[in-house]
């Protein structure tokens, strides 16, 4: 019995750590962006798909989920800190919509079980991938008003980038998920 209870608490420490080394990896992807405005492009929606790939849904969900704690108790992990703001008021400020949708994305991700099919992987990684530009816009639209080009603002400019990103994603799934196998 005594084993038992040592291997479950050995596995959420495991857990724990996979999950604070996916926060720090999605964390530094924040940092690589080319401004855009009202929301700038990052790599973090790749990273949020090779998260939810090669981590898991349960897995995937608890790491972006700690990212998001941690952006919101004031770490500076999301892509405009500390520069425009830390903590809360910068997560309910342009990007809170598209920082949600990650919590979808990576469930969506971890969720579908891939095969040899690159068309059918690159259909569910862009169903997952649409719930960040879905939520994305849906408050985009609620914090600078439904009369301006939401879509041009908050997708548009992401569109060629992102079909980029899925497509290394696609290409790359069985080589993520290899660390499903390590975890």
């Amino acid at each position: 019995m005594e084993y038992v209870k040592n291997f479950k608490h050995s596995k959420i420490i495991k857990n724990l750590f996979i999950a604070l080394i996916g926060t720090i990896i999605l964390a530094i992807s924040s940092k690589i962006k080319i401004p855009f405005y009202p929301v700038p492009m990052t790599m973090q929606t790749l990273v949020v798909l090779i998260i939810g790939i090669g981590f898991g849904w349960k897995l995937g969900v608890a790491t972006i989920s700690l990212y998001l704690f941690e952006g919101i108790i004031g770490l500076p992990v999301f892509s405009g800190t500390p520069e425009k703001g830390i903590g809360l008021i910068y997560f309910t400020g342009p990007t809170m919509g598209y920082l949600i949708g990650f919590l979808l994305a990576v469930f969506f991700a971890g969720k579908f079980n891939y095969d040899n099919s690159i068309i059918k992987n690159f259909i569910k990684l862009t169903f997952a991938s649409s719930f960040i530009y879905i939520l994305g816009m849906a408050w985009l639209g609620g914090l600078v008003g439904w009369e301006k080009p939401i879509f041009k603002l908050g997708a548009q400019p992401f569109l060629l980038a992102e079909l980029f990103k899925i497509l290394l994603a696609t290409f790359a799934i069985h080589q993520i998920k290899k660390i499903k196998k390590i975890i």
